[in-house]
This record gives C-alpha cells, sequence and structure tokens, in this order.
C-alpha cells in the first residue's frame, strides 16, 4: 500500500496564491463592468450599420402600432425593430430590467409607476402614444342604464387596473369611491356606494373578454379588447381618459440619454408621428393631452 503525504504551502506559496485570488477577482469584476457597459452601448448606433431593438409587447394593438408605425418612422436612425410577445402585464418590465429586451410598449404611466416600485425596478417612460381606452362591455345588456341590480361585474385584479375599472364605474354612475382614497390606488374595499349592489369579481385582465360568457358586465382594457375583435362603438361606455392611463414607451432608466431613447424620446413628440397615426387604424384611439 502507497502512503502519499501532503505537505502545506510554505508562506511563498500561500502568498502567491492569495494574489492569484485576487487577480481573478479583479478579472471578474472587470468582466461584469464591460458587460453592463455593453448592454447599454447596445441600443446607441453605429455609422452604416443597424442596430436591433426588442420590444416587448401584450397581446393587444401596440404591437402593431411598432410594427406599422414606430418600427418604419425610427429606420432612418438605424434602428430596426421587432416584437416579442408576453402573455401577462408581469414579465414585459421584468425582461427590460433583466436586458432580455430593450423596450417595452404595453402598460399605461400609473401602471409603470405602481409596478416599478413594487419591484424595486429602475424604468423610465419615454413618452406616450396613443391609446385605446378601457371599455364597459357586454353581452346582455345594450346600455348603462339596463344593467340590473346585483349584476356580476368583472374587473382586472392586478392593482394599478383594478383602481382604472372602478375609476370607469365611478365614472358611470354605477358606484362611488371613497373621498380621500387615491384615485390610482383604490381596492373593492374603497366603494363608498353601490346602488345596484354589483358583484364585483376580480379576474386576471386576460381572461376579461372571455369572462363575458359568465358575467353580466366586464371592463377589458384596450389591449384586450383589440386582441378579442371587441369594438369600442359597442361598448356601453368608454373610460374618459388622463395622462395617466395612456400607454408609455419604456426603457431601462440608464438607456433613457442612449442614442435609441433619444430617437424615440424625440419622436414620439414629433409631428410626423403625429400625422402617422392619423392615417393609421389607431387614430380614432385617446391621445395624450400634449397632443
Amino acid at each position: 500500500m502507497t502512503i502519499t503525504i501532503f505537505k502545506k504551502p510554505n508562506g511563498i506559496k500561500r502568498i502567491a496564491a492569495a494574489v492569484l485570488a485576487a487577480a481573478t477577482l479583479i478579472s471578474v469584476a472587470a468582466c461584469g463592468s464591460s458587460n453592463s457597459a455593453s448592454a447599454s452601448n447596445s441600443l446607441n448606433t453605429t455609422k452604416g450599420k443597424t442596430t436591433t431593438i426588442t420590444v416587448g409587447v401584450c397581446a393587444g394593438p401596440y404591437g402593431d402600432m411598432v410594427d406599422k408605425v414606430i418600427a418604419p418612422l425610427l429606420k432612418d436612425d438605424g434602428f430596426k425593430l421587432k416584437t416579442k410577445l408576453f402573455n401577462d402585464y408581469v414579465q414585459p418590465n421584468k425582461a427590460l430590467a433583466s436586458g432580455s429586451i430593450q423596450a417595452n410598449l404595453f402598460q399605461h404611466g400609473n401602471y409603470l409607476k405602481k409596478f416599478t416600485a413594487d419591484n424595486n425596478l429602475d424604468l423610465t417612460s419615454l413618452g406616450h402614444t396613443p391609446t385605446l381606452g378601457l371599455g364597459i362591455y357586454s353581452n346582455k345588456y345594450k346600455s348603462i342604464d339596463d344593467i340590473e341590480d346585483g349584476a356580476t361585474v368583472a374587473i382586472a385584479n392586478d392593482g394599478s387596473n383594478l383602481a382604472r375599472s372602478l375609476g370607469v364605474l365611478q365614472q358611470q354612475g354605477l358606484v362611488t369611491l371613497k373621498g380621500e382614497v387615491d384615485a390610482t390606488k383604490a381596492t373593492v374595499n374603497d366603494i363608498a356606494s353601490n346602488p345596484k349592489n354589483l358583484k364585483i369579481k376580480t379576474i386576471d385582465a386576460a381572461q376579461l373578454a372571455r369572462s363575458l360568457n359568465t358575467v353580466d358586465v366586464a371592463l377589458v382594457p384596450g389591449n384586450y379588447s383589440w386582441a378579442a375583435d371587441l369594438k369600442p362603438a359597442d361598448a356601453l361606455a368608454m373610460e374618459k381618459q388622463d395622462d395617466g392611463v395612456i400607454e408609455v414607451f419604456v426603457v431601462r432608466t440608464q438607456d433613457v440619454d442612449s442614442d435609441f431613447g433619444k430617437a424615440v424620446k424625440k419622436l414620439l413628440a414629433s409631428q410626423k408621428f403625429k400625422d402617422a397615426i392619423a392615417k393609421s387604424e389607431f387614430k380614432d384611439f385617446g391621445k395624450p393631452t400634449t397632443w
């Protein structure tokens, strides 16, 4: 049997090992810094080359707006835009924060503010786009006045759109909210009066249009009403929009001053964007107050 005896490294060897370990840590840290800078620089243009940008969207009109209006107008700035579809309101912001996409267009300003605060994300709006408002739809009733006592009303269960839906119900006199409540944070517990004894059912926003077969009334955000081919003209009522519920084009805060960030910000405020929208299928969408 052979016995192998391992000796402790002498002082010189231990010092050498420590130096090597420190050098390795410095190298790793440097790589990390390089990757971070590279992620930001990827939104800049290089003369003679096209920079591809992935924009996160949800079901609805905003992917079409990117493809048919925004992308063509940014082509001369050196950017090629492609869309990535998400099936919920959570992943597009998380994907953007992680850097797996470079921008998104799917949410209104109130939602962005609440979601980034709740999830500690550093994202920033570059500006507003025309927006298809939230509508009150029903397969059972033809008008707001037709809604019966005890009717079941489905609204979105995510905090921002839930508050938004309650605001629309209040606009139509179907409920009133407590006077001291923040309208962007209201919940069903903040309903002060409910004269028709409506049964408020909160469900995932993506399921609202489909729920029309099982509930009496549903308040459907524009993304999902568009995807379900619900026509605003057929709604019992449409929301009265302010800038808080107008869609925003979003990037990571570190990319606001990139070439792409500057190009988008300039475009959204431009007359050529307004003119392109006026000639498109989005011409009747709600407009930002700055327009």
